[in-house]
């Protein structure tokens, strides 16, 4: 906590700019150093090698925020000297020199090379508000900062964070519903990020109106900043994730296909909807019950008209194969009787006045308590009135209006909140109220079934979200220029270490034309959460509500996800481990390249490390598309194009322009109608040739349960290595044996008639492939034939799928 009464060192007149000033005195400690200057206290402790926290106060203690870090300060090694009127402290990554002066902080890498530099005004105060001030270097792009609209390159734009229901938001409008204040910048000398660790309203301006610095501040409490270098960007984001968290192993079935409405009732609606997909043949997992579930809008309750027995319709969704999604909202009805109101009101569990009176808001219900997810106590209560669902047989959780919101948009600042006993006002709450109220359904969901993984989406978060929950990016409008926006907001969380995250697929409010859904839905299969989802008072969405040729191919990419399976569940698995993107914007891989950044190729994007997704408005036939270094395969047919270069791509409705990368391997399985149905049982691995080779972590197990957690799974490293022309899988690890029982491996880009394996001769069989079918030709005029590609003659060896090590050479 800070001292009750200001500091003496503050300025009188706090209209002005006030900086921290000369360093006054400092010591060396343990972890790094800290001190005093002129009008602050300072402490910079090194994390690691590559993470570096600056902490400034106006106060002789710091404030922290208990929320988004969970990483302690691990040992490490490093060098403190001064030298005339600077200190320099140094790590294996890191070297920062600091100005006795005026604490103006210079951050390089162990060359030498500046990374990033305090402009001279440095770290100060405007009355509460504090900001560091920082310089531009030479060909500096600026990228992250979570659910932001806008370019992938930041510069010359303002972001605020302030997390805000924006319903129908446009695509340049900000701020929206979650903040995350991480941001990473890459120029000529290297790569780096910064964590501004504050849950008070901050900007972050990267060249807007002003030619001098790029800056970021908080309306109030301390600048508590991380400072990360690696080598890499990626690295950058897993050092990020390393101190903020990464996800958890969702269930399988949460990487289906999930069908929502606001909303589909009666219950014969839900089972209508269920018996399309399955009487169509399109894969789906999830159907989600929005809030006319709710007698009156109320949480923990079921509309007994609607819903008579809820527990049965579950029952046989669940035997059809689908998992129920119920939607949460923060907003308690203030209703005599209502047993919620009651327990919350009873026990102080919600938010108050500072004079003691619960805070009422209009919300759904009317006028509604919102319970104080910054309590211990009312996440305990909270997972304690899920059983109410759960006990219903509902399977996830989503958690939405949970900014939080209520009509009016306005919220009082006075408010008060626990905030872990500390105490808070809804200026230093309101960012992480629904990062709170997501981790309680998440704890809610581990405590009524505590053997199974929880599945929780929210709409609202903060930095660590990604231990909670998957994100969605709110109300989005059925638009072209939405479609193009959703997939810059998920590849921004990526890069903010949001792994699991999506957007509307058709758009929520308005109607799409059926060429943009179906462009939607083929881009979408490519996202990490793949979830159509419309709006009340509109027509039907579901996918063959827009004729036969969207059908069609709705149905075409709902299959290849769903064969893609192995792939997407191995790369979910990688990323709870190094919480990396699972659709990660070109400039992970390739940031120095500039053409990465233009507006026409900056929505690109890597799919789990072997797919180059290059989106395309529904009205475009042709598009020109960039093909960073390397080599690449068009999905479609095995064409191979060279890299650092643009192309014209034809991109029909039914062919969405996907490109695999030269060396890289990905697998696959046979159709199936959800992720608990039977597949044929053989595991097809895709191989590329290339001048580069890769590694494929192949990962299965039993989809969710936590068993895995004791090593219950199956997983293998698979390499490519083209220098000796060979397919390596090592030996398994895990407690597991595969599910599939036959290896098939098709090469592509080889011409081959027999391979070594172990060291013998196998011959090599051959046969014709699609990734996708042909479409009926509903019109017989040829003007509108649908194109169809299928790769002839590709070489395939099949192999028992045992945990042995197989070693495939003679690849030429």
């Amino acid at each position: 906590m800070k001292n009750s009464s200001p500091d003496s060192r503050i300025s009188k007149n706090s209209t002005r700019h006030q900086s921290i000033g000369e360093i006054l005195e400092w010591k060396s400690n343990r972890s790094g150093l800290e001190g005093k200057s002129e009008h602050g206290t300072f402490r910079i402790t090194v994390y690691q090698d590559g993470v570096i926290r600056v902490q400034v106060s106006r106060y002789d203690e710091f404030e922290t925020n208990p929320y988004a870090v969970i990483a302690a300060p691990e040992p490490t090694p490093f060098e403190l000297t001064e030298a005339g009127n600077s200190l320099c402290l140094s790590t294996s990554l890191i070297q920062l020199e600091i100005d006795l002066t005026s604490f103006c902080l210079s951050f390089f890498d162990h060359h030498g090379k500046l990374l990033n530099q305090d402009d001279s005004l440095g770290i100060s105060w405007i009355g509460t508000e504090v900001t560091a001030y920082k310089q531009v270097q030479k060909n500096e792009k600026f990228i992250g900062l979570g659910e932001k609209t806008g370019n992938l390159n930041r510069f010359g734009k303002a972001y605020t964070n302030w997390n805000t229901d924006y319903f129908a938001y446009g695509v340049g409008d900000d701020p929206l519903y979650m903040s995350i204040p991480f941001y990473l910048g890459t120029h000529d000398q290297g790569s780096y990020g910064i964590f501004f660790d504050n849950t008070h309203k901050t900007v972050f301006n990267f060249g807007a109106s002003t030619n001098r610095f790029v800056y970021f501040s908080a309306e109030d409490g301390d600048m508590d900043y991380y400072f990360f270098h690696q080598p890499t960007v990626a690295e950058i984001i897993s050092s990020y994730t390393w101190l903020t968290g990464r996800m958890q192993m969702p269930p399988k079935w949460a990487l289906g296909f999930q069908q929502c409405r606001y909303s589909y009732y009666p219950e014969s609606e839900v089972y209508a909807v269920a018996q399309g997909f399955r009487d169509k043949k399109m894969p789906a997992d999830v159907i989600y019950l929005d809030i006319h579930h709710m007698e009156g809008y109320k949480v923990f309750t079921f509309d007994g008209e609607k819903f008579p027995d809820p527990k049965a319709m579950i029952a046989r969704l669940k035997e059809k194969g689908f998992k129920v999604v119920v939607i949460m909202d923060p907003g308690i009805k203030t209703q005599k009787g209502y047993v919620p109101y009651e327990e919350g009101l009873e026990n102080g569990l919600f938010v108050n006045y500072p004079d003691g009176k619960t805070y009422e808001a209009q919300v759904w219900p009317g006028w509604c308590a919102f319970p104080d997810f910054t309590k211990p106590e009312t996440r305990s209560w909270w997972a304690e009135k899920m059983a109410f669902y759960t006990e219903a047989g509902v399977d996830g959780f989503w958690t939405d209006m949970n900014e939080p919101a209520s009509w009016g948009q306005f919220t009082p600042n006075l408010i008060e909140f626990d905030y872990e006993g500390e105490g808070a006002s809804h200026r230093k709450a309101r960012n992480i109220y629904g990062m709170q109220m997501a981790r309680s359904a998440q704890e809610g969901s581990a405590f009524q079934n505590p053997g199974k993984r929880p599945f929780v989406l929210t709409r609202s978060g903060f930095a660590g979200i990604q231990r909670y929950a998957a994100a969605w990016t709110g109300d989005n409008v059925a638009s072209e220029e939405h479609m193009m926006a959703g997939i810059r907001l998920v590849n921004s969380l990526g890069l903010s270490g949001v792994s699991f995250a999506g957007y509307d697929v058709g758009g929520f409010a308005g109607e799409a034309s059926k060429s943009l859904f179906a462009r939607w839905m083929s881009i979408g299969a490519f996202a990490p959460f793949y979830r159509a989802h419309s709006m009340i008072n509109s027509n039907d969405a579901e996918p063959w509500a827009f004729g036969e040729e969207v059908e069609e191919i709705s149905r075409n990419y709902m299959k290849l996800r769903y064969r893609l399976l192995p792939t997407i569940y191995s790369k979910f698995y990688s990323s709870t481990n190094t919480g990396l993107p699972i659709s990660a914007s070109l400039a992970v891989d390739y940031p120095q390249d500039d053409m990465i950044y233009q507006s026409a190729f900056q929505n690109e994007y890597l799919f789990c490390d072997a797919f180059l997704v290059a989106p395309v408005e529904s009205y475009k036939e042709i598009t020109k598309v960039y093909l960073p270094q390397g080599e690449w395969y068009y999905l479609f047919s095995d064409q191979k194009h060279q890299g650092n270069q643009v192309i014209y791509q034809d991109s029909p409705l039914n062919y969405l322009p996907v490109y695999v990368k030269a060396g890289q391997v990905f697998a696959m399985q046979s159709d199936i109608e959800h992720t608990g149905a039977t597949h044929d049982g053989i595991l097809r691995l895709h191989v590329y040739r290339g001048k580069t080779g890769a590694e494929f972590v192949f990962y299965e197990d039993a989809g969710e349960g936590l068993e895995y957690l004791q090593e219950e799974y199956f997983q293998r490293s698979i390499h490519y290595k083209p220098e000796s022309e060979s397919l390596i899988l090592e030996k398994s690890t895990g407690k597991r044996s595969s599910q599939y029982q036959k290896l098939r491996i098709y090469f592509h880009g080889f011409e081959l008639k027999t391979v070594d394996v172990n060291g013998k001769s196998h011959a090599v069989q051959h046969a014709d492939d699609a990734f996708l079918e042909k479409l009926t030709e509903f019109d017989p005029l040829p003007e509108h034939h649908h194109p169809y590609f299928e790769i002839k003659n590709l070489p395939y060896l099949e192999l028992p799928h045992t945990g042995e090590e197989w070693v495939i050479t003679h690849l030429f």
